[in-house]
């Protein structure tokens, strides 16, 4: 049956797009806001592992200095623009102007993770050896590997691992993950959370690991106090303008961040085979 001058209609409001619009790791790190310059110094002290002394054969004590590290964090600076004739916008379906300013602060956001994933890479504590899915004894070793290093894997604040969503589902199917035997919350009972609590570790799932949905996703177990991010005061910030010569509209999105391994024992790199988890 034909239909008599058709009309197509066309919603006004954008349906967003599936990407990732928030930082997921910022809030796992030691930050530090820069109020100017392009490097960050971040101090890291300690005993060094010393022990203690008695007198020596003179009678005195002897004294040592504490150890002291200043990793320095440079900050690049990172841009999101868009810029759309006005004619474009007049012309197109739903508001331009409102996707283009949320598109600036999603590739901001998500250069945040990436820029702390990348130094998060420079980790030397590999487990386990070769790759594998996601059991129990990953977890534990991982968590066994930084109380060795004298890292206190029972400060639930600080701990957290950052891991593939096929990580995650690998979990879900072990016991003592899912089990009311073992844990108070259900996670295959209530809705999923950005950040979940388990065996002391706040987990992060986060689909920008390298890797993503193969046989070696690179996932980390760390301390808050192993990785600095140093980003300007003010944090992102977004601009939108119109150019009235050229009868354009454009938004832009600008961030001066870095990040730095801060302690090298206080992360774990877990490599993790995701490759049965993909759609065929």
């Amino acid at each position: 049956m034909s239909i008599e001058a058709a009309l197509t209609q066309y919603r006004k409001e954008f349906v967003a797009a599936f990407e990732q619009r928030t930082s997921q790791l910022k809030a796992s790190t030691t930050k530090e806001s820069v109020i100017n310059g392009n490097t960050a110094t971040f101090l890291v002290s300690g005993s060094g592992g010393d022990t203690a002394v008695t007198r020596g054969t003179n009678g005195q004590i002897p004294y040592g200095n504490p150890t002291n590290s200043q990793p320095v964090a440079t900050l690049v600076e990172k841009h999101a623009p868009y810029e759309l004739t006005n004619f474009n916008i007049f012309a197109s379906q739903g508001d331009q102007k409102k996707v283009m300013q949320m598109a600036s602060m999603n590739v901001i956001n998500r250069d945040i993770d990436l820029t702390i994933l990348a130094e998060l890479a420079n980790a030397t504590n590999d487990f386990p050896s070769t790759a594998q899915t996601a059991t129990l004894n990953m977890v534990t070793g991982a968590q066994a590997i930084l109380g060795n290093n004298d890292v206190d894997v029972e400060d639930e604040n600080n701990m957290f691992a950052v891991i593939s969503p096929a990580f995650r589902g690998y979990l879900l199917q072990t016991t003592e993950f899912a089990s009311g035997d073992f844990v108070e919350s259900k996670p295959l009972n209530g809705p999923a959370r950005k950040f979940f609590r388990w065996a002391g570790i706040n987990w992060i799932v986060s689909s920008r690991i390298t890797g993503l949905g193969t046989a070696a996703e690179i996932c980390y177990m760390y301390h808050r106090n192993a990785i600095g991010y140093a980003v300007n005061v003010g944090e992102e910030k977004i601009a939108i303008g119109y150019d009235e010569k050229q009868d354009t509209s454009w938004s832009r999105a600008t961030v001066y961040h870095g990040a730095k391994l801060l302690q090298n024992n206080g992360v774990v790199k877990m490599t993790h085979d995701g490759s049965a988890f993909v759609a065929t």
